[in-house]
């Protein structure tokens, strides 16, 4: 592996590693763990030198160990080594591919004639991986260029504010119809007997022991005729019960019992009840409510009857 992979090549790989696994494996929210725990920062400053430390150690010891072999075991270590390079053949060709490099002995092809005080260049192609990265961004730059300046397509600020938009357009679609997201404002009435049955059985679980089971009223007002304390509706009845009666007296908030989805059940049902006259009604409590949304025929018709 030594001879496989040179020490530059290791060291950088087995540390940012490490480093990587930390960074994963410790929470620190939107800073880098190095800079919000300082100690992590120490921990992998010492890593980095004992890993450098352990590097140099390692080729120190295989320095002096070959200087204390004799000339014959010398002999067949260059040949184990020269039958291990034939074996990684290809790692050579596939790094002399990538960098273009040319072997030391024959440097002296690759000197440039002019010398400053005994210092020579050499001549050294770039390596083609280089070249071949600097080309792929010339492209990428091109179509860029043609991309956002010329066909102006959208850059990254105008897809922020065309995403936060549209979010803005799903959340308000979704709260329409999202039961446990629904307030005074988005809730619609039920009509359908499923949705009334539901109610009803809210309404005798909970709201009998006030109104009676037909909702004539008792304690609280009677719900079946058109006098409202607290103003009659789906939206209004909704609040009602959410939030509670009048402070001090009347109804407890439900809001913490019942779930919104419960609560339109339950209004849509006692709405329903409108007009049912039970059996001796509570006298009216509050005053005539009438929707100013209905259409008039509905709302003079309504005040011709009470």
């Amino acid at each position: 592996m030594k001879k496989l992979i040179p020490a530059y090549v290791r060291v950088p790989v087995i540390f940012f590693a490490v480093f990587g696994a930390m960074e994963y494996f410790i929470d620190s929210g939107d800073k880098p763990a190095f800079i919000k725990f300082p100690m992590v920062s120490v921990f992998l400053f010492v890593f980095l030198f004992l890993l450098t430390a352990i590097e140099i150690t390692m080729s120190a010891v295989d320095t002096i160990t070959y200087q204390l072999l004799s000339e014959e075991q010398k002999l067949k270590l260059e040949e184990a080594n020269s039958l291990g390079l034939k074996e990684k053949e290809w790692f050579k060709n596939l790094i002399k591919s990538l960098t273009n490099t040319v072997p030391l002995e024959n440097e002296g092809e690759l000197l440039l004639e002019h010398d400053y005080d005994g210092i020579k260049e050499l001549d050294n192609n770039l390596p083609p991986w280089w070249v071949y990265s600097f080309y792929a961004c010339i492209v990428f730059a091109l179509i860029y260029m043609v991309r956002f300046e010329l066909l102006g397509a959208d850059n990254q600020e105008m897809e922020l504010k065309k995403e936060v938009t549209q979010a803005k357009i799903d959340i308000a679609e979704y709260m329409k119809t999202a039961p446990d997201l629904m307030d005074e404002k988005t809730v619609v009435l039920l009509t359908e007997p499923a949705d009334l049955a539901a109610g009803k059985e809210i309404f005798t679980t909970n709201c009998a022991a006030c109104h009676r089971a037909d909702a004539g009223g008792q304690i609280g007002p009677n719900l079946t005729d058109v006098n409202w304390i607290l103003g009659g509706g789906i939206k209004n009845l909704f609040h009602t019960i959410t939030n509670g009666g009048r402070d001090g007296k009347g109804m407890i908030a439900w809001k913490g019992t019942l779930k919104p989805k419960e609560i339109q059940h339950v209004a849509s049902y006692i709405l329903s009840l409108q007009g049912s006259n039970p059996k001796d009604p509570k006298a009216p409590d509050g005053e005539v409510w009438v929707d100013e949304n209905a259409p008039k025929t509905v709302a003079l018709s309504t005040e011709v009857k009470k």
